[in-house]
């Protein structure tokens, strides 16, 4: 079993993705969708975490090897922004969605002295708009982002379109495909079931 394959096996394990192509979530965004992610449900599990962790850190070391800054996305991508500094022995800051409105007014937590070499941590990619404005942010306080990584994305052709518009890469744990076929694996998703989240995806190509 590949890594992709094996994150993907945990996150249905765990019922951090749920697929319910009858009975379809409503996205924040409005979106009907048969599959719902909440990668915050790793946090509880300290083999899962870690295995996550540790993923997020060979990542790293492939792609980015001279980062010297992670930076976590408010909030999915905190703790495990947390458990891959620890690991690489990095300093590491948050970025959140917004300024306080009250103390200093921050929008990044944590210490940032200017010309750090950063890798964004985030828990799921979908359009990538979030996690590109946490880029946006670093860029503002002179910080250069190497790119972005994350547990898991969607795989929308839009994700792509943006990313590359902003020439920054980035690079997932598992995704929407490995995902879906280990469902059919487990047994989760009929084929019909699999159809239809099929054609749910192919909308946004």
């Amino acid at each position: 079993m590949s890594q992709k394959e094996e994150i993907a096996a945990t996150l249905l394990q765990i019922d951090a993705v749920m697929l319910r192509p009858h009975e379809p979530f409503t996205w924040a965004s409005g979106i009907k969708s048969p599959i719902y992610t909440d990668n915050r449900l790793t946090i509880s599990y300290p083999k899962i975490r870690r295995l996550i962790a540790e993923g997020l850190v060979s990542l790293i070391k492939e792609h980015f090897p001279e980062a010297s800054l992670i930076a976590g996305a408010a909030t999915g991508g905190i703790p495990h922004a947390a458990w891959v500094a620890d690991l690489l022995q990095l300093p590491m800051v948050y970025v959140r969605s917004k300024e306080k409105d009250h103390g200093r007014g921050s929008r990044i937590e944590g210490r940032i002295e200017g010309g750090e070499k950063a890798v964004v941590i985030e828990d799921l990619i979908s359009t990538g708009e979030s996690s590109l404005q946490v880029v946006r942010a670093l860029w503002e306080e002179k910080v250069e982002v190497l790119g972005v990584t994350a547990i898991f994305t969607y795989q929308f052709p839009l994700a792509e379109r943006n990313f590359k518009k902003e020439d920054v890469p980035f690079f997932t744990l598992t995704d929407f495909h490995t995902l879906i076929a280990e469902a059919k694996k487990r047994g989760t998703l009929s084929e019909e079931e699999l159809h239809l989240v099929q054609e749910w995806h192919r909308q946004f190509v």
